[in-house]
């Protein structure tokens, strides 16, 4: 219990309880040049609270997110797993959508979504705030507009006419800091039949799989089916479907449309998530207040880990430069006293230095030049991926270690 100090971004209640607090951190993508590492560099608590009312988790609002977003470091096309036909072609054969359909995704990035909507010759359009993703969308022949999506933003586009067949947007809900105008718009925007699929890191997944790192500023919210369920049907909105994604440590895509759309009827999946939500105790206080004991003591293991490595002369390297990544290694104190450089594929990161940390960021090439005995991977989400395309590793007798939801070394074969 701590001494409220905020209230509630969805319900207005005041915010009574700590979910976890993760202590003093920067904003997770803001990485610095080697001229900006001895300047002041400012931290932000990461201290998250529950709602006792709606069970929303969500961290206070310490920036805006002009701040954050307006130049961002995350391209969604560096990802190689989440490329996107698949979604493309499932939202074109069960709704219906072809050339007299409109297609809207709100944070549409660098159009890695949109892209097949348009090679399909689905009309599409982005909303997205970062300019400089969103000019290698419009360059990918994406219609894309630079700014922050909400009501005054839907009914703008309204005026001009257009009316939303599916909006999509994926891990953007999360990072909305004024929820009712967000899912307003949502409402103002779509057309009468239309549908609306978000994906966003699922709060079950995330306690069960203590993902203490995919918390970070940028981030303000965390939510439940339940919780979602409720943001939605505040609006006018009925969730009709819900499907679970492996992205993120696990996801939920959630479907919605008009409360009184019938042509769409709640389904079977929509109640049994609620049902297992509640069987797990997220409609009472007592099981988010457990979190936070979990988290320091998978912060405990890691450093005795590490600190016996680096004792015994070990080297270790970091894999990726991930927002998550900054928030483990900002909560858990760990600098080059522990990993000497991370590497990155994207190239706008590369050169640069981790928020917090000041961790140098080398192109993926440096790894294999300075052959270590463990491979930090910090986009854990992504390991088999990355432990496949770094199996050469075992050439020198190089493991990988993954922190996420405890320390695990991976010993690999030695290639033939």
């Amino acid at each position: 219990m701590s001494e409220a100090t905020a209230c509630c971004r969805f319900c207005g209640a005041p915010l009574d309880f700590t979910f976890v607090d993760l202590g003093m951190s920067p904003l997770c993508e803001s990485y610095l040049r080697a001229d900006q590492l001895n300047r002041m560099e400012p931290f932000y608590p990461l201290h998250v609270y529950v709602c006792k009312e709606c069970f929303l988790v969500q961290l206070e609002q310490y920036v805006s997110p002009e701040e954050i977003f307006v130049e961002y470091a995350y391209f969604s096309s560096y990802a190689d797993s989440w490329l996107a036909r698949a979604y493309t072609a499932a939202m074109i054969d069960r709704f219906g959508l072809g050339k007299d359909s409109q297609v809207v995704e709100v944070a549409s990035n660098d159009g890695y979504l949109l892209q097949y909507f348009v090679e399909q010759q689905v009309p599409a359009l982005g909303i997205e705030p970062a300019a400089n993703v969103a000019k290698v969308a419009i360059e990918k022949g994406v219609p894309t507009r630079v700014e922050f999506f909400g009501v005054a933003c839907a009914q703008q586009l309204v005026k001009e006419g257009i009316h939303a067949d599916l909006i999509a947007g994926n891990n953007v809900l999360a990072q909305v800091p004024d929820l009712n105008d967000f899912v307003a718009g949502l409402q103002v925007l779509l057309a009468p039949k239309g549908v609306v699929t978000l994906e966003f890191p699922h709060l079950m997944r995330l306690m069960e799989g203590n993902q203490f790192d995919t918390i970070y500023h940028e981030h303000f919210s965390y939510f439940s089916f339940l919780t979602a369920e409720k943001i939605f049907a505040a609006h006018g909105m009925t969730l009709f479907d819900v499907e679970e994604l492996t992205t993120h440590g696990g996801s939920l895509r959630i479907f919605a449309r008009h409360a009184g759309d019938a042509s769409k009827p709640v389904g079977e999946r929509v109640v049994e998530m609620r049902n297992r939500e509640i069987a797990a105790g997220f409609t009472d206080m007592s099981a988010y207040l457990a979190f936070a004991e979990q988290v320091k003591e998978t912060k405990r293991k890691l450093l005795e880990f590490l600190i016996g490595a680096r004792r015994a002369g070990k080297k270790i390297v970091g894999y990726g430069a991930p927002g998550k990544g900054n928030t483990l290694l900002n909560y858990c104190g760990i600098r080059t006293d522990f990993l000497d450089f991370t590497v990155d594929r994207n190239p706008y990161k590369q050169g640069m230095y981790l928020p917090g940390t000041h961790i140098p960021i080398l192109h993926p090439d440096a790894l294999r030049a300075a052959r270590p005995d463990y491979v930090f991977i910090l986009p854990w989400n992504f390991k088999e991926e990355i432990m496949k395309q770094l199996s050469d590793i075992g050439e020198w007798g190089g493991q990988f270690v993954v922190p996420i939801p405890e320390v695990i070394v991976y010993p690999v074969a030695p290639q033939p």
